[in-house]
């Protein structure tokens, strides 16, 4: 049993040190706005390249304002929120839920998670770059209009 043990532990901390660094490799290192970060087309989609600077901004629809924020702060890295037509990475989980699904899932409200996470990779993500008051505002209430839609 011994030896199954460490067999487990290892492979969790091959997976789980691999999962951490592919997430840094392609986080966004720009401010928030800047035109190096993805940009959320007028369907609300992820576009992978950055606009160029005399390029106008697309018509942004509702769901694409909502999900505005997701992109900013590059949650789509790792996130989609497919009720906001928020398309992202597969990586982490679809936060359509997450509203409803945080307090359950890490025993914390949302407003909390957000501020000190209580998961192992997002406390690595928002440690290094934690939200603003004004960011946090704007994720609970894109949040919450996703868990409205689905």
């Amino acid at each position: 049993m011994g030896k199954n043990a460490m067999i487990f532990l290892l492979g969790f901390l091959v997976a789980f040190g691999g999962g951490y660094l592919f997430y840094h490799s392609k986080a966004p290192t720009e401010n928030p706005g800047s035109n190096q970060t993805a940009a959320v087309e007028s369907n609300g989609a992820a576009k992978s390249e950055a606009p160029a600077k005399s390029e106008a901004p697309a018509t942004q629809t509702t769901a694409s304002k909502e999900g505005a924020i997701f992109t900013q702060r590059g949650c789509i890295s790792c996130h989609s929120v497919s009720a906001l037509n928020v398309q992202g990475g597969a990586v982490g989980p679809d936060l359509s839920k997450a509203y409803e699904n945080v307090p359950g899932k890490h025993g914390v409200p949302l407003e909390q998670f957000l501020k000190k996470p209580t998961s192992a990779v997002m406390s690595g993500v928002l440690g290094s770059k934690p939200l603003t008051d004004e960011e946090r505002k704007g994720v609970i209430a894109a949040l919450k209009a996703a868990s409205e839609k689905k």
